[in-house]
């Protein structure tokens, strides 16, 4: 199991350096070796296989152990803690090894071949460790971490009938189609009604006669804007005390009166 490890000395003003001289001082710590990180004993044994560019199922038990010691040596004399199982595969290699050192017996022809378990392990360890390396390089989201979403909660509203039937509907539709068809543009024109001229024109009408009849004091083609000019005069006349508007029981009918008779 042992083996030589060749070291390599720097040159020294063009000399071999044949050793480490004795007052040279290394702090410890000093020099840190970054070595391949290995999650277990089956992995190195992989990593060993693939730097040989070889196929698992031509193992070449011999060279392989060989390295696998070696690197288990090289990690001891660095005194990098080792896990017990690179101690049991060690034990495994060289087990499986010797076995293929004795010579074979031709009567037992079914014997199985040493490397068989070894192979199927390794085999089933590089299946997974692919599909690992597969799952590794999909996105982070949705698989080690959420992105947090959140919205208003739903609610059943009742929705309410709308009260016409298809009688209704069809009338409004008919109604809809008997309406006129303007194709032009139609442009209606106000005329402009003044509240203080409404108040000249009311207090004129009083000046002839003391009470007149409020409907009197706008004309029918004004609409209801001279309806609602009409009864703003009267209201700032009725506020400034000139006149007192009158109801008719009876009938209704608003009546306009004068304070005092010929107001100006």
């Amino acid at each position: 199991m042992s083996s030589t490890i060749q070291r390599e000395f720097p040159l020294l003003k063009g000399k071999n350096i044949d050793a480490i001289p004795e007052d040279l001082f290394i702090p410890p710590n000093a020099l840190e070796l970054i070595l391949e990180e290995f999650s277990g004993p089956m992995d190195l044994l992989l990593y060993l296989i693939n730097k040989k560019d070889i196929d698992i199922l031509e193992l070449d038990l011999a060279s392989i152990t060989e390295q696998y010691l070696q690197y288990i040596e090289i990690m001891e004399e660095l005194k990098v803690e080792l896990a017990s199982d690179y101690m049991v595969m060690a034990a495994t290699l060289a087990h499986i090894k010797s076995r293929m050192l004795l010579p074979q017996n031709n009567e037992l022809e079914d014997e199985e071949d040493p490397r068989s378990t070894l192979i199927k392990r390794l085999q089933e360890y590089k299946r997974f460790k692919s599909v690992s390396e597969r799952i590794s390089n999909l996105p982070k989201i949705e698989r080690d971490y959420f992105v947090a979403n959140t919205g208003l909660p739903k609610f059943n509203e009742p929705k309410e009938q709308l009260p016409f039937n298809t009688i209704d509907l069809r009338d409004v539709f008919a109604e809809v189609i008997s309406r006129p068809k303007f194709k032009g543009i139609h442009f209606v024109e106000f005329e402009e009604l003044s509240t203080q001229e409404r108040i000249e024109h009311i207090l004129g009408l009083l000046t002839k006669r003391n009470i007149i009849q409020f409907f009197k004091t706008f004309k029918k083609s004004e609409g209801r804007q001279g309806v609602a000019v009409a009864l703003l005069a009267s209201l700032e006349l009725v506020k400034d005390g000139n006149i007192e508007i009158i109801q008719n029981e009876d009938s209704n009918q608003l009546y306009l009166k004068s304070v005092s008779q010929g107001v100006y």
